[in-house]
């Protein structure tokens, strides 16, 4: 196919990478665009600079030099935009927002990267050019003819081999049985071997022995953990978002549904298609229904800010953030690029972005509200499941509409009472003791004075409006003029919305006490007050009662504090609001009382012991459908022509799909996605497995195959790959057990002075990579070697009730799959050995090497701990010397026995007079410098 396209270069800007280019496309070029170009473009440009082409942006004004590189504060741009001096005035219509500012201040930061290398006259020409090689078809090629005929066992081998006896180069001898016994089990579980397992490959003379072993890795249950585990890097998996921690509580039902996908071998094609429209595709079983509805949290796991207030621009950046994802994932594409404008690199036109955005716009995601919220939707279930839960949610209906007429019934008696006895309004200064009304208090946040219930102390009670939680705060200051022991008393407006937990903190002589009082119960004392307790105050204001909101779901109330000195009655009782007349104490509202308080107890206990309704977090389809405009400069104010759906123009082949009459698109998308005769899905999944396998794959840019990203070191291996991938059916294990059974997989990591002078980054595959363990294989392999690695399966492992991510810590023993993914929160482990950032796609893991980590290894309680642990399975062998337990320490951890001069060394510690004092201490120590050591951290 030929294109026609503008001229430009294939390649990212001169000294920068693609995550700078693709900032400067996604957020930099759209604000130049709108902002800028008037005044700074091709037509009269103000003050000689021009910001429409990168030449121009390093030219500079008749001022000089628009930006200092790294400097923004420095930059004549940014003291233009945010003016201090009265002759700067830009832009000279409409102040810039303060996010935008910040967008160019961080571009500045980041060197000013630009990609614009065509100048305006040159990206007005247009040229026709051969399409990339990624948009070509796939294809099966021919395998090569090799010189030496007797290396390769397979076609991977071959089209290796050819390229190395090209280039004149030989590959490396195979690595030993002991090395090839360890990496396979990290590359396949990763877990390490046991020392038994290791000798029982060493000892297999079978000539399928390699097969046999692999065979056994691929059907463990440690295979799908371990591979899902890449899986889910690729998809940003969270359990929660950055703002307000808000927590995913069924976040952990997709990572399952990854493993198990994984582990059953579910066709890749399959796996596609159920996360993007698994809702549709219906199912045959219960069980098949429950796993494809899950699979559809694939597109509501991005890291979202649920409190932006302008909606249209909170879906169109959900659903940017969801083609971001789709495409860096499933087509190694930077569709996001083409949000603003047209993609400057690839043939991926704005209104390609906007046929794909207008399939997801037609499926709800976000429930939109103050802080808006993602849809959770009920998982189908057995029918003698779904009777037990109608049965259930029945009688949880029934006891909740009895407590409300029960409520509303005490209300009435209530009301009627207060006629002949008490008021509803109440001035403080009427009630005995000290009283601190609500227009008092010291107000944190927001507050709003409401007179709704009709009956309140003072001028009305306050409400926090059931917003901004966490951050609204009352406090009732009582200057008391005798010390002693006094009663508190809150007074709240009671109701169905008002929350269930509201902390009510009480400092006074003693310390500080916290009391949870549920405002949706009617006071117990005269329908006004709740005794917080009784707590010895001081002379003067040192004590205070403070009202919060955090934490609580549900409206918030505060009316009055009042503070009653336990000695003001015969007997130490303290008195209500005598002063008012007489208490309400008449039988019926007694009763009234008395049937509220048992169906409350009844209700609790329907819900506490009751089978809840299993949800998952996914996505609801609209009951209309229909195509949307393009969004001018990516504006969601700003629309143009409507563009109908439909999918990348460019990847296309054969007939286009048809979405029919009342369809979402959703469905076709996926059966696109998945199509045999895409040119990315299967190159772009080969290519991911090799790189999980080699350390890097056969196209470098794992999740850009745009061109912008790296060719592929052997174009026709890749499509071999891709084309037997998809002729197996799509099996991810089939394609596994192919590579790793090549010669190439076996080679050894030795580096070979010549060959590494002609291809010093082993593009050519002449050895294997050696590969440092991440952060999940080093803690998992900790835990093993000191027997406490808990191998249940599956299961939710984020705290039941959390409801924010600050500050939570895992101290569980589950493998690190489970070990709860919480954006504000990851295990410092995961943070100092380059775990994957859970809000981006990551296909291929930053590998550091920063001195955190060394230190890390040696000081860090959880390493100490898991070694004082290895340590004493050690001691506990029984019938061995200290020499067989170092060789066993060797074993376990490292994989290999120590050489001489090891075994020299760990004995000569051993034996010293400090270590022979404490046995466990020593042995322990030894085990860890073991862990830290490069051989457990790295696997050849």
């Amino acid at each position: 196919m030929i294109l026609l396209t503008l001229a430009m270069t294939a390649t990212s800007a001169p000294g920068f990478g693609a995550q700078e280019v693709e900032f400067f496309e996604k957020k930099v070029r759209p604000i130049l665009v709108e902002r800028c170009y008037e005044c700074h473009g091709e037509k009269k440009p103000a003050g000689g600079l021009r910001l429409d082409h990168r030449e121009g942006v390093l030219k500079g004004g008749d001022r000089g030099a628009a930006f200092v590189a790294g400097d923004p504060e420095a930059s004549l741009l940014i003291k233009s935009i945010t003016p201090s001096d009265p002759e700067f005035q830009n832009p000279p219509k409409h102040k810039l927002p303060a996010g935008e500012i910040e967008t160019l201040k961080e571009w500045i930061r980041l060197g000013v990267p630009d990609p614009r290398s065509e100048s305006p006259a040159s990206a007005k020409a247009a040229v026709v050019r051969e399409p990339h090689w990624a948009y070509q078809p796939l294809n099966a090629p021919q395998v090569p003819v090799v010189q030496d005929a007797t290396w390769p066992v397979d076609e991977i081998d071959r089209f290796i081999l050819a390229r190395l006896e090209a280039k004149g180069l030989r590959p490396n001898a195979s690595a030993d049985r002991v090395t090839l016994a360890r990496r396979l089990h990290f590359a396949l579980t990763g877990l390490p071997p046991e020392a038994k397992a290791i000798d029982q490959f060493v000892n297999d003379e079978r000539p399928d022995a390699l097969a046999r072993l692999v065979d056994a890795l691929l059907a463990s249950p440690r295979f799908g953990e371990r591979w899902g585990r890449h899986w889910l890097d690729v998809v940003r998996f969270g359990e929660s978002v950055t703002l307000r921690g808000l927590v995913f509580t069924e976040a952990w039902r997709y990572r399952d549904y990854v493993i198990a996908a994984f582990n059953d071998d579910r066709p890749y094609d399959q796996f596609v298609r159920e996360q993007i429209a698994g809702d549709l595709l219906g199912g045959q079983s219960v069980e098949e229904r429950q796993r494809r509805l899950i699979a559809t949290t694939f597109l509501a796991l991005g890291n979202t800010n649920f409190e932006e207030q302008d909606k249209q621009q909170l879906e169109m950046d959900f659903i940017d953030e969801q083609l971001d994802t789709l495409g860096k994932a499933f087509l190694a594409q930077t569709i996001g690029c083409a949000r603003c404008h047209d993609h400057k690199f690839d043939p991926i036109p704005t209104r390609d972005y906007y046929a794909l955005a207008g399939i997801l716009r037609n499926a709800t995601a976000i429930e939109h509200a103050n802080v808006s919220k993602w849809v959770e939707v009920p998982l189908p279930l057995e029918p003698a499941a779904e009777a037990r839960l109608v049965a259930h949610e029945q009688t949880v209906a029934r006891l909740t509409g009895e407590l409300k007429l029960a409520k509303e019934q005490l209300n009435q008696q209530i009301s009627a009472d207060d006629q002949t006895t008490t008021p509803n309004v109440l001035l403080a200064s009427a009630l005995p003791g000290a009283v601190v009304d609500s227009a008092t208090a010291t107000r944190v946040g927001e507050w709003q004075l409401s007179q709704y219930s009709k009956r309140y102390i003072g001028d009305g009670y306050l409400h926090d409006q059931n917003s901004d939680k966490g951050r609204k705060t009352l406090t009732f200051q009582a200057d008391l003029t005798t010390p002693g022991q006094y009663e508190v008393r809150l007074a709240y407006s009671a109701g169905d919305s008002r929350a269930t937990n509201v902390p009510v903190a009480i400092l006074h002589a003693d310390g500080e006490t916290t009391v949870f009082v549920n405002q949706r119960g009617v006071p117990p004392i005269d329908a006004r007050f709740v005794s917080l307790g009784r707590f010895r105050f001081e002379r003067g204001n040192q004590g205070y009662v403070l009202l919060s909101n955090e934490g609580t779901a549900g409206h918030v109330t505060g009316d009055a504090v009042q503070f009653l000195p336990v000695d003001a009655a015969p007997g130490g009782d303290v008195s209500t609001v005598a002063d008012c007349g007489p208490a309400i104490d008449s039988t019926a509202v007694e009763a009234a009382k008395k049937r509220v308080a048992e169906l409350e107890t009844q209700l609790a206990a329907a819900n506490r012991e009751g089978a809840k309704r299993p949800m998952v977090m996914a996505i609801r389809e609209n009951p209309t459908v229909g195509d949307i405009p393009i969004h001018v400069r990516g504006s969601v104010h700003n629309l143009g022509a409507v563009a109908p759906r439909g999918f990348l123009q460019v990847a296309g082949s054969g007939a286009p799909a048809v979405i029919g009459k009342g369809e979402s698109g959703r469905r076709q998308l996926a059966d696109w996605l998945a199509r045999p005769d895409n040119p990315l899905t299967a190159r772009v999944m080969v290519n991911r497995v090799w790189h999980w396998l080699f350390g890097a794959g056969l196209v470098r840019s794992t999740d850009n195959f745009g061109t912008t990203g790296d060719e592929p070191s052997h174009p026709e291996l890749l499509d071999h790959l891709a084309s037997r991938f998809i002729a197996d059916g799509w099996s991810v294990k089939k394609l596994i057990r192919r590579i790793v059974l090549s010669q190439t997989y076996q080679l050894s990591t030795m580096v070979d002075a010549d060959s590494a002078k002609s291809d010093p980054d082993n593009r050519l595959w002449w050895r294997m990579n050696r590969q440092r363990l991440d952060a999940e294989c080093l803690r998992d392999a900790m835990l093993q070697i000191g027997g406490r690695l808990d191998l249940t399966v599956g299961g939710r492992t984020v705290a039941a009730g959390l409801s924010a991510d600050y500050g939570v810590t895992y101290d569980g023993l589950r493998r690190s799959v489970y070990v709860p993914v919480l954006r504000n929160s990851l295990p410092e482990i995961f943070e100092v050995f380059d775990f994957a950032d859970p809000s981006m796609v990551v296909g291929a893991r930053n590998v550091s090497t920063v001195a955190p980590q060394a230190l890390f290894m040696l000081n860090h309680p959880f390493v100490q701990a898991e070694a004082r642990h290895a340590a004493k399975r050690l001691l506990a062998v029984e019938g061995i010397d200290s020499t067989a337990r170092v060789r066993q320490a060797y074993r376990t951890v490292v994989g290999r026995p120590p050489q001489a001069d090891e075994l020299k060394v760990a004995e000569e510690f051993l034996a010293a007079p400090a270590a022979l004092a404490d046995p466990t201490e020593s042995w322990a120590n030894l085990i860890q410098a073991l862990f830290a050591s490069v051989d457990f951290r790295y696997v050849d």
